[in-house]
């Protein structure tokens, strides 16, 4: 019984800890930001790599509020010069991203956009 009186703080310190990791785990997974850009192909990379990702943009990107942040994103393809991308952007960068057309774009964003 000494024992476990002398272990409990190092118990409770271990659960805290491993609660402490899960929680930000589970928050920075669900964490997620919107931005939107325009494919501009002076602005990529071919990259050398055996990966099916062979490209690597470089793009100015804005989000809803018309913030303004540069965004570097992988894809297997050169994509199709001056489509509008959402991008959803996740703690390790660019999850997904998905044309969209000119009028679905944010009023705030548009304003960076000649159509």
């Amino acid at each position: 019984m000494e024992m476990l009186k002398e272990k409990l703080p190092i118990i409770i310190i271990t659960i805290i800890a491993i609660a402490i990791v899960i929680g930000a785990v589970s928050f920075f997974e669900g964490y997620e930001e919107v931005y939107y850009t325009q494919i501009d192909n002076t602005k990529i990379d071919k990259l050398a790599t055996s990966d099916e990702m062979k490209y690597q943009y470089i793009l100015d990107s804005y989000n809803e509020k018309g913030n303004k942040k540069e965004i570097t994103f992988k894809t297997s393809r050169e994509l199709k010069e001056d489509a509008y991308l959402l991008l959803e952007i996740r703690m390790m960068g660019v999850h997904t991203w998905k044309e969209v057309q000119y009028n679905e774009l944010p009023d705030k964003v548009k304003v960076n956009y000649n159509n």
